[in-house]
């Protein structure tokens, strides 16, 4: 399984907990699938698809910027966004 499936399955898996909802009591979880290492022009992570600036404001984020960032990191991607995060 490569990381965009893997991103792919955690996205899938987040939203049938429904934790994407906005009416979730419990933090977003984060996209993070352990495979932690930057793309050779240092855009995003080939994990998450996170950038650096999206991994450093993560801990400090809200359910909105997470949901956010989320997005962010499906499109980078290619991937299609849960219902939830369009």
């Amino acid at each position: 399984m490569n990381a965009s499936q893997m991103l792919a399955a955690r996205a899938c898996q987040i939203s049938a907990a429904g934790q994407f909802g906005l009416k979730s009591a419990e933090p977003v979880p984060s996209p993070c699938v352990s495979v932690c290492r930057m793309a050779p022009d240092r855009s995003h992570c080939e994990g998450c698809f996170r950038t650096l600036d999206d991994i450093r404001a993560w801990s400090q984020a809200g359910n909105g910027e997470r949901r956010a960032i989320w997005a962010a990191a499906l499109r980078r991607a290619g991937l299609a966004l849960p219902e939830e995060l369009e």
